[in-house]
């Protein structure tokens, strides 16, 4: 006997109760630190186009593969040519491949950031355990270690071609730390400007061409002003040094060649004095702290 129209109109104002096999999660909750270190991952992975198409993978193995073969050409000439002292010392390699880690930095900063914004999935981040801040914390570490391993890879060839040339153990040690520490500042000042103009906008082209502007231009004001205050002149005067100001990669270049006593003459790029030392100093930490702020600031509105 089925019910009548009164009673199925009763059953459903009262709401009905269906049991489809659902249970609770009772396993481990790994919580918000493991959801910031696997954003991490993720976005160390993806700053190298793993886990994503082949071609996403061309450019930053390309830029990744040619500091370090120029780094094996340059070992295996010191080995061959028996040389006694090095063809380039460590921040110089560094500086030398400069345009290379801008090429990285504009293409990858972007899809660290860019894409969420563009896909409007920054929201679902924010889903999960994880808050605004571990979210720019996790983006900033993988873009800092990932211009890391493409600054540092290159500084460690050249160390092992230096000790395979039986070239002196203790200077080339104490000048490859030299190097690293160079490394991590230029990773960690280009990683943090690189995110916050990536953040700005959800158009990876606008972002690229952005950080391109950036420290291209930035480098090119650098080096007219060092130009007009006599940066040309075969006896370089200390006051165009404060050019270096201008450009973050003169900035970092200028900072350690003061600090670590690498000016071996005047046309080396350095920090005028200890007191214009203490001022990079302080300018590559302001322009780092100010940029992780606007980053922080900017997802904080999302």
């Amino acid at each position: 006997m089925h019910p009548s129209p009164d009673a199925r109109t009763a059953a459903a104002d009262g709401g009905v109760i269906h049991n489809i096999g659902y249970r609770r999660y009772e396993g481990p909750r790994l919580g918000r630190g493991y959801a910031t270190r696997s954003l991490y991952q993720q976005s160390l992975r993806a700053a190298f186009g793993l886990g994503r198409s082949g071609r996403s993978k061309v450019l930053p193995m390309v830029v990744l593969a040619l500091p370090l073969l120029f780094a094996l050409v340059v070992a295996a000439v010191q080995i061959f040519m028996k040389m006694e002292k090095p063809v380039l010392d460590y921040t110089e390699l560094l500086d030398g491949i400069g345009v290379l880690t801008w090429i990285f930095l504009a293409a990858q900063a972007p899809v660290l950031l860019s894409r969420d914004l563009r896909h409007h999935t920054v929201p679902l981040y924010f889903s999960r355990p994880i808050t605004r801040a571990d979210y720019v914390r996790a983006k900033f570490a993988a873009m800092t270690s990932a211009m890391l391993i493409v600054t540092a890879g290159p500084l460690l060839v050249l160390y092992i071609g230096a000790l395979l040339g039986r070239m002196d153990f203790g200077h080339h040690t104490v000048h490859l730390l030299y190097g690293l520490a160079a490394a991590l500042l230029y990773a960690v000042l280009y990683s943090a400007i690189g995110l916050l103009i990536a953040a700005s906008t959800p158009r990876r082209g606008f972002g690229v061409a952005s950080i391109m502007g950036v420290m291209s231009i930035s480098a090119v004001i650098a080096r007219i002003v060092y130009a007009l205050a006599g940066g040309e002149w075969a006896d370089v005067p200390e006051k165009a040094n404060w050019a270096a100001m201008l450009s973050p990669s003169w900035l970092v270049n200028g900072f350690t060649n003061q600090v670590f006593g690498l000016v071996t003459d005047s046309r080396v790029v350095h920090a005028p004095g200890a007191g214009a030392a203490v001022l990079f100093g302080a300018e590559i930490l302001l322009l780092t702290a100010a940029c992780y702020w606007f980053t922080d600031r900017r997802y904080r509105k999302i």
